[in-house]
Formats: structure tokens, C-alpha cells, sequence
């Protein structure tokens, strides 16, 4: 077995026999890493408490002969504290972590991805924001080259005005060819801001009827070409 390390963040864990626990990783330079983190769940465990979901850490493992590395140091990087003891952050952070974990392949390096967690994170434990999530999800369907057209009708190309959005027709869409769900000018200017990179005056953005538009539109988008829902989303808007 070779000996790697990298920075990871964690994306889930569950229970491997009485002592371990497999730990899913999104790392910088190795991609979605699995690994077995043995002992951690014995009271006496010296880095148990590091390899928690959202936990962002630098990880020594040893490549195994299957799938499953195994963790043999783990050191924190960023605790998010902000984000842990405050729960609706903390189901935001689930969020991000659960799309994360359907998107990336396993052990398929891509830095920008893994960036765009960790930055994200941040963001939510230190500034938290209604639509940092919105946000990051947009910003990932781009980075996966899936994001919604937003610039004119994906019908007939006008550029306005624009009063809904069908994500199954690839974007906005203009009166007489609308179809799919409604969607405000402001609603769609912000969306242009967040892919156009304005995430900083995005965040800024408080109108709630704007946020849930926002919000909707996203977290369709990432449904639909995940061909499934997130379970996380639901839990916060009660579906």
C-alpha cells in the first residue's frame, strides 16, 4: 500500500463493525476518496471528532487494494464551529455536501470542485446568507457545464421580456413561449450575477420572495439533471 496525504473535506460516514467507520472524502488533488477510519468511534479515538461530516481536514491514508483507503492521521484545518452549532446552517451545509457527494466520481481529482466546497463552507460558518446555497449550486451546474441559459428565450432567442424558466428546455423562457414555472426579472438578475461572478452583491440579497425564487429555480435545476431530489433541500422547505 503507497502513502498519500491531501486536504479533504468529509462528505458522509457510516458505521463499518463495532469500532470503524468509513469516511467519504472530497479531497483536493485525489478527487472522492472512501476510507475505512479504524477505532475512531472508541471514546479513547484521537481524531474520531475530526472526521465528521463537514469536517475540513489534512488527511494522511494508505491506498488500499479496493476501493477503501484507510485513514491513518487526520488534522483540522477549519472547525466551522459557526455551522455546527447552529442547525439550519448546518442542514445548508448537508446541502451542499450531498450534491457534492452524487456529483464527483470517486477518486477523479478536480481542484476547482473541491474549492468551491470548502469556499462555500466557509462562507456559511463565517457569513451565513440566504443564498449561499442557491448560489453554489448555479455555480456547480456551470462548473459541470449544465448551468440554466439565462440571457434570452431558449425558444426563440428574444431577450425580453423573460417570465419563466423550464430547465428541461435549458432555461428562461419569453411570454409567448413560456412554459415550466414563473420567475421575476430580479429573480433572474440575480442568477445572471451569480454566473457572471457577482457572488459578493448576490449574498448581499435579502428580498425573501427573490431568495425562494432563486432558491426553487436552483435546486430544480440540480433535481433534474441528478435525476433526483435532494433530500436535504426538502427537509428545510418541509416537502
Amino acid at each position: 500500500m503507497s502513502l498519500y496525504r491531501d486536504d479533504g473535506v468529509v462528505l458522509r460516514t457510516w458505521r463499518l463493525g463495532e469500532a470503524d467507520r468509513i469516511i467519504v472524502l472530497l479531497t483536493a488533488e485525489h478527487g472522492k476518496v472512501r476510507a475505512v477510519a479504524k477505532g475512531v468511534r472508541k471514546t479513547r479515538s484521537k481524531f474520531g471528532g475530526r472526521l465528521e461530516p463537514t469536517s475540513h481536514v489534512a488527511v494522511q491514508l494508505h491506498r488500499g487494494r479496493g476501493d477503501l483507503d484507510i485513514v491513518t492521521q487526520a488534522e483540522t484545518i477549519d472547525r466551522f464551529e459557526g455551522l455546527r452549532l447552529d442547525a439550519e446552517r448546518f442542514a445548508d451545509a448537508s446541502s451542499l455536501l450531498e450534491v457534492i457527494d452524487v456529483v464527483a466520481p470517486d477518486r477523479e481529482a478536480d481542484r476547482e470542485r473541491y474549492r468551491m466546497l470548502v469556499g462555500a463552507l466557509r462562507t456559511l460558518d463565517e457569513r451565513p446568507a440566504a443564498l449561499v446555497v442557491p448560489a453554489f449550486l448555479l455555480k456547480l451546474l456551470a462548473h459541470e457545464g449544465l448551468a440554466p441559459q439565462l440571457d434570452g428565450c431558449v425558444r426563440c432567442g428574444v431577450d425580453e421580456p423573460l417570465v419563466a424558466v423550464d430547465i428541461g428546455e435549458g432555461g428562461v423562457l419569453c411570454p409567448d413561449c413560456r412554459r415550466g414555472r414563473a420567475v421575476s426579472s430580479s429573480a433572474i438578475a440575480v442568477m445572471r450575477a451569480v454566473l457572471g461572478g457577482g457572488l459578493s452583491g448576490v449574498l448581499a440579497v435579502t428580498d425573501p420572495a427573490v431568495c425562494a425564487e432563486v432558491d426553487g429555480v436552483a435546486t430544480s435545476a440540480v433535481e433534474y439533471h441528478l435525476e433526483r431530489r435532494l433530500r436535504s433541500r426538502r427537509v428545510l422547505d418541509g416537502s
